[in-house]
């Protein structure tokens, strides 16, 4: 059995990232893998990231639903990065070929017009440091089998990042009802989910507070100019190749994501 420390879970998850490859949790061989631990093999695997040419442009909100958090057993949000890379420019297929199983949740995203450092930031504090407000889908992925996972060991990979895309609607703050906009999910034609902006920790400042709030406790703050994607509105879908998903918000316009290609094999590619 593989004795996992900090250093060799970051590596393990940038690697199985990198080769599509998922893997049991870590806690069943390492018990003492707890949120503050995730959080530093968090903040190392973005450090691998950062060396490796990628850029910083923002965070990310997971677990802020109630029903997301019962369904995974998990009983609070985390906090996670979001880089360049993770950036799905619009119009583009659902990168099946570097997730494992994607799939795709509505959110309310912030673009920030100040810098939000906590702590005892309030929602209010919150949304007057917020730019415009965007529609946006993330397009999850994890690197544990069948989502199955720990506290320690979804903050540890990243709260399940993958890919997110923006709409194209952008709003000032002051502008919308944020606790009652709606969202509508639609996959193959057919409505399967619902949800307004109260489903995000009753409102979305509030998760963009929180996220404030537990940065600081770690030495960061959000900076102006980053994007804050503040959680999946309802639960996740499946997006296998050939689906066409579409998040349709009330106010914020429609996000549109189609499910792409099937990844070549070995055999395909010659390997």
């Amino acid at each position: 059995m593989t004795t996992w420390n900090e250093d060799s879970v970051a590596t393990e998850l940038l690697a199985c990232e990198a080769e599509r490859r998922d893997r049991v949790k870590f806690t069943d061989e390492w018990p003492d893998l707890d949120v503050a631990t995730g959080y530093r093999i968090q903040d190392e695997t973005l450090r691998r990231r950062l060396a490796r040419g990628e850029q910083l442009i923002g965070v990310k909100l997971g677990l802020t639903s109630r029903a997301k958090q019962q369904r995974m057993g998990v009983h609070t949000p985390f906090v996670a990065w979001l880089t360049d890379a993770m950036l799905l420019p619009a119009g583009d297929p659902i990168p099946q070929d570097r997730l494992i199983h994607p799939r795709v949740e509505p959110e309310i995203v912030f673009v920030m017009r100040e810098r939000l450092a906590g702590p005892g930031v309030s929602a209010a504090t919150a949304l007057a440091a917020v730019d415009v407000v965007l529609a946006g889908a993330e397009v999850i992925d994890s690197r544990y089998r069948d989502f199955k996972f720990t506290a320690g060991d979804v903050v540890a990979d990243n709260a399940s990042s993958g890919a997110f895309v923006t709409g194209p609607v952008s709003i000032p703050p002051t502008d919308l009802d944020l606790a009652s906009e709606a969202v509508l999910v639609e996959v193959d034609g057919a409505i399967v989910d619902s949800a307004t902006g109260a489903a995000v920790q009753g409102h979305p400042a509030e998760a963009l507070a929180l996220a404030a709030n537990d940065l600081a406790t770690r030495g960061h703050a959000i900076e102006a100019g980053w994007i804050v994607l503040t959680g999946g509105m309802t639960d996740a879908v499946f997006a296998p190749p050939g689906a066409s998903i579409a998040c349709h918000f009330s106010t914020l316009g429609s996000v549109y994501l189609n499910g792409g290609s099937a990844p070549a094999t070995p055999a395909q590619t010659g390997a």
